[in-house]
């Protein structure tokens, strides 16, 4: 499986692809991962919140509600896991990921200064 995902990763995120160990790691570290062929959502759930770490779908397989599917997946288990809220970093510039996440229910929050590579990461939340 961390294979298959070290390949999505890499069609999702080309310029910044995560290798298995990458995804190992992250298991390791506590957090839940979800897949499919076309899509996966790493996240973790600490006391009542949640937090996305990353997601992603292959891009021949965008706009078809992969993503806002996944997004229920783990809104549901973080909830049934006492989780009151989940949170996000999304780049200021990815806009696709920012629409997604506004039509998900998501608002923004706050905002880390030059956060990835001199962009800024604009912080958001949901109640769950």
């Amino acid at each position: 499986m961390l294979n298959e995902l070290e390949t999505l990763h890499r069609a999702c995120f080309p310029n910044k692809p995560w290798s298995a160990s990458d995804f190992a790691d992250l298991k390791k570290s506590g957090c839940d991962i979800i897949a499919s062929q076309n899509g996966f959502v790493v996240w973790r759930v600490v006391a009542d919140e949640a937090e996305i770490i990353t997601i992603g779908v292959h891009p021949d397989a965008r706009k078809a509600g992969i993503a806002s599917a996944m997004l229920a997946i783990i809104e549901a288990d973080a909830k049934k896991r006492g989780a009151t809220k989940m949170f996000l970093e999304v780049a200021e510039n990815n806009y696709p990921a920012r629409a997604l996440y506004q039509h998900n229910g998501y608002v923004q929050i706050g905002i880390r200064p030059k956060y990835y590579d001199g962009i800024d990461a604009i912080l958001m939340e949901k109640q769950l």
